[in-house]
């Protein structure tokens, strides 16, 4: 047990899915924080939150989360969080506007259970670090 907790904030706004993936990655040694929409995300970002994991959804009422990405981007909210994407959109083009706004994973829900999207956030981390510094 050498790692530290890494922090995670999960942005989706069903909060069924919300509910397990934050008992998920709690269980897998994260310190997880939740908000259930763009604009609870913001708020939590600008209250100091420093997320090392950012996970989001796109499909959100209010803000999406492209638009909740420009909108940390443009405020420089958490500029050192790994951005994954964990959406049920799969299309290139989602994938590129994720890219655009610098994700570094793309998860598509429906293709992994919550234990593997834990493996893949793992995965995407440990790629990160060993491709960057």
């Amino acid at each position: 047990m050498e790692s530290e907790k890494k922090k995670i904030l999960i942005v989706d706004d069903d909060s069924f899915l919300l509910d397990m993936y934050a008992l998920k990655f709690s269980q897998n040694n994260f310190e997880v924080y939740t908000a259930s929409n763009g604009v609870h995300a913001l708020e939590k970002l600008k209250g100091g939150l420093s997320p090392d994991i950012l996970l989001i959804d796109i499909i959100m009422p209010e803000m999406d989360g492209f638009e909740t990405l420009t909108q940390i981007n443009a405020e420089k909210l958490c500029p050192n969080s790994v951005k994954i994407i964990l959406s049920n959109k799969s299309e290139q083009k989602d994938i590129d506007e994720g890219n655009k706004l610098g994700v570094v994973g793309y998860i598509v829900k429906a293709n992994f259970t919550p234990g593997e999207v834990i493996e893949q956030v793992e995965k995407i981390l440990e790629q990160k670090n060993h491709g960057s510094r």
